[in-house]
């Protein structure tokens, strides 16, 4: 996996609206929130466009990104929300472009699918963390400060993270590169040209929000079918908040348990990243991660450096 180059106090990043609107309060505290962490957000027009529930044109959208990679000022690209549409984006990218101008992509929710190209299809290492609207723009509240800014502007491991309700749900320990995203997006990307297709070893990461029980079952179902699980060495699940059936029974653990029945690795739940109450970590995709799900410890552990100095 090629690594981005580490970011700088002062650094330009470029702000982009890869997938849904937003509303333009949240856009902006998002924007003074990275001046405060010492960069600078760079953005134009375009991010303004509607296209009915769209931020603009798929074409309008990928032409921001590939402008954003082309422009020398620029160090990193951060999405602005999620949503939808992301993926309209990825047939309009060119692999090349990406993984030669080696910028830091950060962002979560839809924003999985074009995480997952970067990944994939450009090989280089990408950011599960927050977007500008839906985390940054609440400060500390919203996202961990600490990993965010370690994750991306240190060339040295991320070591341990770990979060108030991370908990063992399979016993194990594992390590494996860490590749996944939103469970809804991953699925959707099979039998397409952007299928996710993470490597034998895997650590594999699953977020996800506001889908009932049985959903979550047909999903990871899905994934079980397709071979994906049965590459995974370890699965770490975000908090799956507001996962749980209306009534309080099934939960959503108790569907991810029934789903991983045949599973044999380590399984943890709530670790605080994307969709979360709490503060949301930033994790790289892409690099060497230690799942450690025992009786002293739920953590994940990260044993790479995630980006380069030079």
């Amino acid at each position: 996996m090629l690594k981005p180059r580490a970011l700088r106090p002062g650094d330009r990043i470029a702000v982009i609206a890869p997938a849904s609107p937003f509303r333009a309060e949240d856009f902006y505290a998002g924007l003074a929130e990275l001046r405060a962490l010492g960069f600078e957000p760079h953005y134009d027009e375009r991010v303004f466009e509607r296209s009915g529930f769209l931020a603009g044109t798929a074409a309008l959208r990928a032409a921001a990104a590939r402008d954003a990679l082309h422009d020398p000022s620029v160090a990193a690209i951060i999405a602005v929300r999620g949503g939808y549409g992301s993926v309209e984006m990825l047939p309009l990218l060119d692999p090349r472009e990406i993984s030669e101008a080696r910028k830091p992509i950060i962002g979560y929710s839809d924003v999985t699918s074009l995480l997952t190209f970067v990944t994939q299809q450009c090989g280089l290492v990408a950011f599960h963390g927050p977007s500008v609207a839906g985390r940054l723009g609440r400060g500390q509240a919203g996202y961990d400060r600490r990993s965010f800014l370690a994750a991306l502007c240190e060339a040295s491991p991320l070591g341990p993270l770990s979060s108030p309700c991370t908990e063992t749900l399979r016993a194990g320990t594992a390590a494996g590169l860490l590749f996944g995203g939103t469970l809804t997006q991953l699925v959707a990307s099979l039998g397409t040209p952007f299928a996710f297709d993470p490597p034998p070893g895997h650590v594999l990461l699953l977020d996800e929000v506001n889908e009932r029980p049985y959903r979550l079952h047909r999903m990871l179902t899905q994934l079980r079918l397709a071979g994906i699980l049965g590459r995974a060495a370890a699965i770490v699940f975000g908090e799956m908040p507001g996962c749980d059936e209306p009534g309080g029974r099934p939960t959503a653990r108790e569907a991810v348990l029934d789903a991983l029945a045949t599973f044999e690795g380590a399984v943890l739940v709530g670790f605080s990243t994307g969709h979360t109450a709490h503060p949301a970590l930033t994790v790289p995709l892409g690099v060497t991660t230690r799942v450690e799900a025992t009786a002293d410890a739920a953590r994940v552990v990260v044993e790479e450096p995630a980006v380069d100095a030079a």
